[in-house]
């Protein structure tokens, strides 16, 4: 039976004040390993998901608070996960050009260092025109904007990354930053002023800051056709980067998988063997460059799914398992990172609505905190792995 958003809403209050078992558990008497310690068996540095602590526009989530204000939400991310991925982007801390706002980072990363989580910091520059403050997007960066550009760009990066230090044990320091349309750099306003010397000198000054952290280049690349010129692009970002000694030391495969638009993700459910192969070309020449792997915001949208939920709930678990067993493959691959845990607090609720209204399906847990077929093929790829290394 589906839930109701207002359910939905009425059980996430209901439980706001419930506390957490020791250890994590949630009371549901589940005796299964959690997907981190079946990552950290073969190997690998752990299974992790963000924590949303920024609230939403309340007229799009329908009342439903953000994940990490969500108390049985993290006692799902305690239960399975080693990892945290904390939000530091710029349209929640940078109200101007002077000033920072670190609540909403500070009460993610203090609670999970608490929690004796690794933390992932998400992301020190966002190289997108529309994810960027609108102050930012029409700021007067004077007479010499190069220089302007590369003092602001320096200042925000080395803030952050001293101010977490090695609580933080890796950073996405760039994200997005190539067109999928073009291949090319995509021209915010840092780029505007820098060209795509605005990616050296973001890497340059989290090394500089955050000399003991894997610094990461994260990106929604894709297997299908359509996808190829993204795929190309960050390669040759990535070949020119390496060439000139610029300090990338991981790729994250962000891992949005399909079907439907969801915002520029070119994923889909078939993962056929010749989208294999594309995706198989481009991780080779990743991992033939010496760049470790991640996949840092898995999850699944279902425009064209059936209405039922055990339908979609078996087409999830289908991809996901093949998906998965395919990237395990690779043993530079580190960690998985879920973009959420629990249906309900999914950013894909907010965008591209199914047609019957039903709420999407695309995490691990159900809105009863309950897993779901995509949580256990999880596990089963990760059992089955070879060991990473």
């Amino acid at each position: 039976m589906r839930l109701s958003r207002r359910q939905i809403v009425s059980a996430a209050a209901a439980v706001a004040a419930a506390p957490i078992e020791a250890g994590g558990q949630t009371g549901t008497g589940s005796a299964a390993p959690s997907l981190d310690s079946l990552a950290k068996a073969k190997g690998r540095l752990g299974f992790g998901s963000f924590l949303n602590s920024f609230a939403r526009d309340p007229a799009q989530t329908r009342g439903i608070p953000c994940d990490f204000d969500d108390i049985k939400a993290r006692e799902v991310h305690l239960k399975e996960c080693g990892i945290a991925t904390a939000g530091v982007y710029w349209t929640w801390t940078r109200p101007n050009a002077r000033d920072f706002i670190f609540y909403n980072s500070d009460r993610v990363i203090d609670w999970a260092e608490k929690q004796k989580l690794k933390i992932r910091g998400h992301n020190l520059v966002w190289l997108r025109f529309d994810r960027m403050p609108e102050w930012l997007n029409n700021y007067d960066f004077g007479p010499r904007p190069a220089t302007e550009a590369e003092r602001l760009l320096r200042e925000h990066i080395t803030t952050f990354c001293k101010r977490y230090g090695t609580r933080i044990f890796t950073w996405d320091v760039v994200n997005e930053a190539i067109d999928p349309h073009t291949g090319l750099v995509r021209d915010d306003a840092f780029h505007k002023r820098l060209g795509d010397a605005v990616v050296d000198i973001a890497f340059d000054a989290a090394r500089q800051a955050a000399p003991h952290a894997s610094l990461v280049y994260n990106d929604y690349m894709g297997w299908t056709e359509g996808s190829a010129r993204h795929r190309d692009g960050v390669l040759k970002l990535l070949t020119r980067l390496k060439a000139q000694n610029i300090p990338v030391d991981m790729v994250g495969v962000q891992g949005h998988i399909g079907p439907g638009p969801i915002g520029d993700v070119m994923g889909n459910l078939s993962f056929d063997a010749g989208e294999q192969a594309n995706f198989k070309g481009f991780l080779d020449a990743v991992t033939g460059m010496g760049h470790r792997l991640s996949i840092t915001e898995f999850d699944i949208g279902e425009t064209g799914l059936p209405p039922d939920n055990r339908a979609r709930d078996e087409a999830h678990a289908d991809i996901t398992r093949r998906y998965l067993q395919f990237m395990l493959g690779y043993p530079q691959l580190d960690y998985i990172v879920a973009w959420g845990l629990v249906d309900h607090h999914s950013w894909l609720q907010t965008r591209n609505m199914r047609e019957d209204g039903a709420l999407k399906r695309p995490t691990l847990y159900d809105p009863n905190y309950e897993p779901k077929l995509m949580r256990q093929a999880i596990a089963d790829a990760l059992q089955s792995a070879p060991p990473g290394h």
